[in-house]
């Protein structure tokens, strides 16, 4: 699988990252011998970035994670957790909180260090200058203390990620839905800054939380109704093409180049398949034209997400 620099940190990551909401149970129940063989199938084939948080599944994530890496397992990846989001209305990005969490976290993963530590959806913070200060040096410290290599902030608005790369000497950033079929914003709001700061860009949810998918998105995406009847003509579109589009927009993350790398989250065999598939086969440029057409109306179009304004 093609790897590419992750900003300044020097890590050479596939372009196919695999996300751990799933292994939590988030998207359906999944047993520990499940998750095991997919993560076990994603290393052989090629994918050497593992994202995980405590928040997924309230520590199931970590857990069964930490259990599919015995044996050697956890030598062969770079291992990427978060601290500071612990439930879906519950945060605290304090340097106890924080150094408590990772210190839990590796517990849970059976490992001494994490390769990346992210400070976990940061707008919804309650104080944001402490977030660009003491969450900041808080995340430092535990680098020096070699409890990770490499520290980052992740979260939606693209304006907090603009102020976290300026004032946080920060070695990557996750953003999530901002560079999909659907929105492209990353690219020029927030990857030329990152190449500025020698930032490595971590792009998460390709499919933004179910919208690009034939299933459509959960019933409590924040997306506008407008963008979710478009999405769904979208999905509907190319059903009546005999395409999938999700595995449409998946070809669509792979092709971009400026892009070290992309999270997809899947906990079983199969569907890491239709991710490797996807990422195996050549886009159709009249189909990705036909869909985008039909996106252009909400192209671009975000929604609110936490405190930041």
């Amino acid at each position: 699988m093609e790897r590419r620099i992750l900003g300044r940190t020097g890590l050479e990551v596939s372009i196919l990252s695999l996300g751990g909401a799933a292994f939590g149970n988030q998207y359906g129940e999944v047993s520990q011998e499940q998750v095991t063989a997919c993560v076990h199938y994603a290393i052989e084939q090629g994918i050497n970035l593992i994202d995980t948080s405590p928040y997924y599944g309230q520590t199931r994530s970590e857990t069964v994670l930490g259990v599919a890496l015995r044996g050697g397992w956890r030598d062969k990846i770079l291992l990427c957790s978060k601290a500071g989001r612990n439930d879906v209305a519950s945060f605290d990005f304090s340097p106890s909180a924080l150094t408590n969490s990772v210190e839990a976290s590796l517990k849970r993963l059976g490992t001494d260090y994490l390769d990346i530590l992210i400070a976990h959806d940061i707008e919804f913070a309650d104080d944001f200058e402490a977030i660009f200060t003491t969450t900041a040096d808080t995340l430092h410290k535990l680098k020096r203390q070699g409890k990770c290599r490499f520290v980052g902030m992740s979260g939606y608005p693209l304006g907090i990620l603009q102020r976290a790369i300026e004032q946080c000497n920060l070695d990557v950033v996750i953003s999530y839905c901002h560079f999909s079929l659907q929105n492209t914003l990353l690219l020029t709001e927030l990857l030329p800054l990152a190449e500025q700061y020698g930032v490595g860009l971590m792009n998460a949810s390709p499919l933004s939380m179910g919208l690009l998918t034939p299933g459509g998105p959960p019933s409590w995406h924040p997306a506008s109704a407008e963008v979710k009847a478009i999405c769904r003509q979208a999905a509907e579109y190319c059903q009546s093409r005999g395409a999938n589009l999700a595995f449409l927009g998946m070809q669509f993350c792979f092709q971009e180049p400026r892009i070290p790398t992309t999270i997809s989250g899947a906990a079983k065999v199969e569907e890491l398949e239709a991710n490797l598939q996807a990422l195996n086969t050549p886009i159709d440029p009249t189909l990705l034209a036909e869909v985008q057409a039909i996106l252009a109306p909400i192209h671009n179009v975000t929604w609110p997400s936490g405190n930041w304004c």
